[in-house]
């Protein structure tokens, strides 16, 4: 593919789908100035591998990658707490008091509840409940059969009510 048509094409992935990138990513790192960094790290990755792009599913591959270098980022910096499977180890920058005066009482009760549930389980959720990609999508973002994908999806929620549950919070939603 010729650079300035593989530019072009980042360019407007971005414009189109970066908002959506950005706040999955924040859900699963907790830190603005790092999901910004991670964010410019995914169209990067994207640009350098747009000639291996052969589907037509442009936003789900693009979250793919955000979820490959979120990961990524997070065992370089916690080697041994990423093999726990569980970001709740790393969430050690709590957002500042004026990133959570901007979100409302609901938002903050489900970020604060998300942010204790294990990756995958936060994964299933934002993907499928908050970014609604159909069950086949989330499937091939996660590198999951769909049959994980609805298990893990009935335990996360689960295990959000649970977390919700602990906070006496209930969403109409959950």
């Amino acid at each position: 593919m010729d650079q300035h048509v593989g530019k072009q094409r980042i360019s407007d992935w971005y414009l189109a789908y970066s908002n959506d990138i950005y706040n999955y990513i924040y859900f699963l790192v907790s830190d603005h100035e790092l999901a910004k960094d991670i964010l410019q790290d995914t169209f990067l990755r994207a640009y350098s591998n747009i000639n291996s792009f052969k589907g037509d599913n442009v936003r789900g591959w693009l979250f793919r990658i955000a979820r490959n270098v979120t990961i990524d980022d997070m065992r370089k910096k916690k080697p041994i707490a990423s093999l726990l499977d569980s970001f709740s180890l790393l969430n050690a920058n709590e957002p500042s008091p004026e990133e959570m005066a901007i979100l409302n009482e609901t938002e903050k009760e489900l970020y604060l509840s998300l942010s204790k549930l294990k990756l995958s389980y936060r994964d299933v959720i934002v993907l499928r409940k908050i970014k609604e990609f159909s069950i086949s999508e989330t499937a091939e973002i996660l590198g999951w059969t769909e049959n994980k994908v609805k298990v893990t999806l009935f335990r996360a929620i689960k295990a959000l009510r649970k977390e919700l549950g602990k906070e006496n919070f209930s969403h109409e939603t959950i």
